[in-house]
């Protein structure tokens, strides 16, 4: 018999016993890892850096882009130390951290994805009214609101379920410390008060899911009455995503906390966990950028820049020259930027000479560097150090 004053650190569950399987999770875990920081921090940059995604629905992708950060880096990194060092100690301020944090995050991811079907609900159902309704005020009250629920949801919860006396010993069943793993822990008298608020978190979160399958009702019914096909695609394809993302985040979350106890399971318990807290964060990303067409190309815009047009030669390929406008400036269409003319690959092809002009088709008054306006759609750049 223990007492939570007596406890120091918990003891994880353990993915593998032998050597060669616990480098094997490392391994899995850190491609899965650098996988989701990878496309959320993409997402996140280019929604930041275009201005052309400075659009409510965007904003939200963004909020949700940060939430889905945040909850895999706080299970991912130590399950990886653990698995590398053949560990399964965790810090008793360690495991309140990571109930804390993973809480607060879960739940405002939750309703920034109750939010996100709201917003594809007035989109389809009231476009007269989205700029009243989604305005930018009102996108950061809602996005606020999300993150605050997250945070007070998790301070009491945190602060609850570790105030209860833990009379079973300190060995988690899960490879991260979560509220119901602790609860198993304390006497078998002592959490009811945990037990009275989780009860209201599921009244919550049944209320949420019956908005955001109000708002989907709603949305299908608005897409059978578009009269032309392509409308209708063009809807849809707008709402999948989002409830890809939200079918995946609520159907293993419901199965990992709702099963029947007759069917649980410690393998079973595991592999919902590894869905819901690292597998749905790793592929969020995908599922909202493989039918977007608008975020895709703006995410091609950014990495366009990033390779390198600043400081080195520009080779241009000009099917269309307007003449009229010989200032000494060229535009490059992989950064969009007006550029002063210089001999090189650019000069030759863009003629910066009497000779070159007239043979590429341009007039040239006379010696010396001359530019072209050329805009970016009557050019193709490839940029090369």
């Amino acid at each position: 018999m223990s007492n939570s004053s007596s406890i120091t650190e918990f003891l994880l569950l353990a993915f593998a016993d032998t050597r060669q399987l616990q480098l094997l999770h490392f391994w899995l875990f850190l491609g899965i890892y650098l996988a989701a920081l990878l496309g959320n921090g993409l997402i996140i940059t280019t929604v930041a850096c275009d201005h052309r995604l400075h659009t409510p629905m965007y904003f939200f992708l963004l909020n949700l882009s940060l939430l889905d950060l945040g909850s895999i880096s706080t299970t991912v990194p130590k399950s990886m130390a653990n698995s590398l060092w053949d560990s399964r100690a965790i810090s008793y301020s360690g495991c309140t951290a990571q109930v804390f944090f993973f809480t607060f995050l879960f739940v405002a991811e939750y309703c920034v994805l109750t939010i996100m079907a709201y917003d594809r609900y007035v989109a389809i159902c009231k476009p007269l009214h989205y700029g009243t309704l989604l305005g930018s005020r009102a996108c950061v009250h809602m996005a606020a609101a999300a993150w605050a629920s997250g945070f007070l949801y998790a301070v009491m919860h945190t602060g609850n379920t570790f105030s209860l006396p833990l009379c079973q010993g300190n060995a988690v069943d899960q490879f991260f410390c979560e509220i119901p793993q602790i609860l198993k822990l304390s006497c078998s008298c002592s959490y009811l008060r945990e037990v009275g608020l989780l009860v209201l978190g599921v009244c919550l979160a049944f209320g949420c899911f019956v908005f955001i399958l109000f708002s989907y009702v709603q949305i299908f019914r608005a897409v059978l009455r578009i009269p032309s096909e392509q409308g209708r695609h063009r809807a849809l394809s707008t709402c999948l995503p989002h409830l890809a993302v939200v079918s995946l985040f609520i159907s293993t979350a419901t199965f990992a906390y709702l099963k029947p106890p007759s069917i649980s399971s410690p393998v079973l318990d595991l592999v919902v966990a590894v869905l819901y807290s690292v597998v749905s964060p790793a592929v969020n990303p995908l599922l909202y950028s493989m039918r977007n067409q608008e975020l895709k190309d703006a995410l091609r815009k950014m990495m366009n820049g990033l390779i390198g047009c600043e400081g080195c030669f520009v080779l241009l390929t000009v099917t269309s020259y307007a003449t009229e406008d010989p200032f000494g400036w060229v535009k490059d269409s992989c950064t969009e930027r007006w550029l002063r003319t210089m001999p090189g690959p650019v000069a030759l092809l863009s003629g910066s000479r009497g000779g070159d002009g007239q043979r590429n088709g341009l007039s040239n008054p006379g010696p010396g560097p001359t530019a072209v306006r050329i805009c970016s759609s009557c050019v193709v750049s490839t940029c090369h150090r």
